[in-house]
């Protein structure tokens, strides 16, 4: 069982051939109103990678709720841990014409507390793989219990010293190459030690640049991405995220799980929204031949 703490929000999508400036008015092509947020989205591709998922979000008691839920419940993903007494936040998304995005995020009502109770049930249940989204490292002290293993998707935290104490917290830990080194200023120099040092398996996914793996162990790994046509690569990180811990939970090892979570994000960049983790077969496909079966529209 995997349960993802974090994120639920409705994306409101624009696409727009570029980005604008400030002053400046763009015409959108297309408005959509889609399912999203990281842990969210995160789920979604962990449940299509074969894994026991619950979501354990905050939302409200509201038919926009109803309706997110009911989106993930399609997915076989448990809806029973979520928190109903808050309200469904909303994402503002801009995709330009190369497939990129843009985003503007509403804060949500998620707290130490929830974190706290969702962190005690899976422990009485029997224990699970807890995840927690960038936004939530903060509260990652407060998820710690025995036979929970812990992970976290640094992107949304902006503190060094709140991400520096997550990764220490943590098991695994997945983060984007520009907000390790950027906001969060460990260079490509200091991975292997920090993951060392905190005991814990360090992914950094650098987009099309494919991804970095070290272990506690001092244990290194690369993995490429697969070439495609980019349509819209929101969500690219949720799906490595979903689709590696999936690994993870299903007994691979880290290397073989962030393999496939590499194929499945670049996929995923291959159809419009931030739901676009493949079918496994078509991870398969792709890990099997130069010939990559288009997936469904």
């Amino acid at each position: 069982m995997i349960v993802f703490c974090g994120y639920a929000n409705l994306d409101v999508v624009g696409r727009v051939p570029r980005f604008p400036q400030p002053d400046e008015r763009v015409h959108a092509t297309a408005v959509e109103h889609l399912p999203g947020g990281m842990a969210a989205n995160a789920a979604v591709a962990a449940a299509r990678a074969g894994a026991a998922v619950a979501f354990a979000g905050v939302v409200g008691d509201d038919p926009l709720s109803d309706r997110f839920l009911a989106q993930l419940a399609t997915e076989g993903v448990d809806t029973g841990w979520t928190d109903r007494g808050g309200f469904l936040s909303t994402a503002i998304v801009l995709v330009d014409g190369a497939g990129r995005r843009s985003v503007v995020s509403e804060d949500d009502a998620l707290g130490g507390a929830h974190v706290s109770s969702v962190a005690d049930r899976l422990a009485a249940a029997g224990g699970g793989l807890l995840y927690l989204d960038g936004y939530r490292a903060a509260e990652l002290g407060a998820a710690v219990r025995p036979g929970v293993p812990l992970a976290v998707d640094l992107d949304g935290c902006d503190d060094p010293a709140t991400a520096l104490e997550a990764v220490r917290l943590a098991d695994h830990v997945v983060v984007g190459r520009g907000r390790l080194t950027g906001q969060l200023g460990v260079p490509a120099t200091g991975w292997a030690e920090l993951a060392r040092a905190a005991g814990t398996v360090l992914v950094v996914t650098d987009g099309a640049r494919g991804w970095t793996l070290h272990g506690a162990d001092g244990s290194f790994s690369q993995g490429s991405a697969l070439a495609v046509d980019v349509v819209d690569d929101t969500g690219a990180g949720d799906c490595f995220a979903g689709t590696y811990l999936a690994g993870v939970a299903g007994g691979a090892g880290p290397v073989a799980a962030a393999t496939r979570a590499g194929i499945a994000a670049s996929l995923s960049c291959t159809v419009p929204g931030a739901r676009g983790a493949p079918a496994p077969a078509l991870v398969d496909a792709a890990l099997g031949g130069p010939s990559v079966p288009a997936p469904p529209a």
